[in-house]
């Protein structure tokens, strides 16, 4: 069968020492000087987002790819898309690309929804004539109607989000690349989304999908490939390849720590995050703790459904940084979104945070989380004027979190996860139930 993409030993290296920020022209000419006379090349700071990946993707195939945070996968959808080139290796991609890659990709700003829907079908070789006859399509998926002929500008992200999705999968394209954006969307708006790559399924579109939601991808792909670290893992069915990635978590993450192969220290409590390898970020701030704590601050040995928690996240500050954003988020075994709790999220802002060793708390009154084992994230973002939201500090899987059966209810019948994926704490009214009152019992 014919191929519409083939990848060949693809690597792609970033200098990230090119991206320091020069705030004022003195500085930048003084840079610019000591370049020009200095006899000693610059220390450079690079990085290899993708390492000789090879793979090739038959015509009409859907193709799921999996990884943690940094492993490479949208660098290579980027370089699929033509919006970044590789440093080696040679790729081949036949047909219409179409790419939903990140919120509003492709969109100028200072146009109207429906004049960028004609910029995109042009930019695909597609006439005018073609596209009105998909615009009726296109307005009605994306649910924004009212502010179709409002500049681009002016959208929310969930907007955008819509519109741009849409636009992908409506516009005549033989290949549609997807990252990670349908997070952004509202609930319902997910779940069409997910209903036409169902009909892409079966159109005979190539599709390559990236998403940290394991059962999606099962669900909507025959085929994945794993990277980590910028390089391919494996390739082959994906019900085997989530089985061997989610196998790799839990392996690196068992009850028994394997402090040796991965420098992470297991506390009563918590968790030693100073010496922790493979992390990513610039530095500014280092996490170099997590504890679980009850609301008095005592170590909390065990955690139940329905308890009060306190995590407290320990910090090393190095440098001053203005406005951080601290995230804790929790994933099932599957690597599914549970929770992701942030004083931004919140409303908080933290104007300014100084050197010197801190910790945050954050409180959760109720747990209304079933007993299972579930892998903690935590990560650091800033916004520093060249990338907007960079990383200074991200840990996948800090820890675990493993929350006990609970006698909540003192009904001797334990709340445990056979009944569900959520604990919802509710009272039952009897009074309107033709019953003797000695068998209603006191809510």
């Amino acid at each position: 069968m014919e191929h519409s993409i083939t990848v060949e030993n693809i690597s792609k290296k970033y200098d990230i020492s090119k991206l320091k920020k020069e705030t004022q022209f003195r500085e930048a000419f003084v840079n610019f000087i000591k370049r020009a006379f200095s006899r000693d090349q610059e220390n450079k700071e690079e990085i290899w987002a993708l390492k000789n990946v090879s793979f090739s993707v038959k015509k009409g195939e859907i193709v799921g790819i999996i990884g943690r945070n940094g492993a490479g996968k949208s660098t290579l959808l980027k370089i699929l898309s033509r919006i970044t080139y590789p440093t080696s290796g040679r790729m081949k991609v036949q047909g219409r690309v179409g790419s939903l890659l990140e919120v509003g990709t492709g969109f100028h700003e200072e146009l109207s929804g429906r004049e960028n829907i004609y910029l995109n079908g042009s930019i695909l070789g597609m006439k005018k004539r073609e596209v009105k006859e998909k615009l009726d399509e296109i307005i009605s998926f994306s649910e924004v109607e009212k502010f179709l002929d409002t500049p681009i500008k002016w959208y929310s992200s969930g907007m955008r989000l819509k519109l741009g999705f849409s636009v992908a999968a409506h516009l005549n394209t033989e290949i549609l690349f997807i990252d990670e954006v349908l997070a952004v969307g509202d609930i319902a708006f997910q779940r069409k989304c997910l209903d036409k790559m169902k009909e892409l399924r079966n159109s005979g579109r190539t599709v390559i999908f990236v998403s940290h939601t394991m059962i999606t991808v099962e669900h909507l792909c025959p085929r994945a490939l794993w990277i980590d670290k910028g390089e391919l893992l494996q390739d082959g069915p994906t019900a085997d390849i989530i089985k061997n990635y989610m196998g790799g978590i839990r392996g690196k993450w068992s009850a028994d720590f394997k402090i040796s192969e991965f420098s992470v220290l297991k506390q009563e409590s918590g968790f030693d995050l100073t010496h922790v390898p493979n992390r990513q970020g610039s530095g500014e701030i280092r996490f170099t703790g997590m504890e679980f704590l009850d609301p008095d601050g005592n170590p909390k040995k065990s955690i139940r459904s329905g308890d009060r928690l306190k995590v407290r996240l320990y910090y090393q500050g190095n440098k001053p940084i203005s406005n951080p954003e601290f995230y804790f988020r929790i994933r099932n075994e599957f690597g599914e979104k549970i929770a992701t709790l942030s004083p931004f999220l919140a409303g908080y802002e933290i104007p300014t945070l100084y050197p010197g060793i801190g910790h945050i708390d954050v409180d959760i009154d109720f747990l209304n989380m079933m007993p299972d084992r579930y892998y903690i994230t935590v990560y650091i973002l800033h916004d520093n004027g060249i990338i907007n939201n960079h990383i200074v500090d991200s840990i996948e899987h800090a820890g675990t979190m493993d929350v006990e059966v609970s006698n909540y209810y003192q009904s001797d019948r334990g709340i445990d996860k056979w009944w569900g994926i959520m604990f919802l704490p509710c009272k039952w009214n009897l009074e309107g139930m033709n019953i003797h009152e000695e068998s209603v019992k006191s809510m």
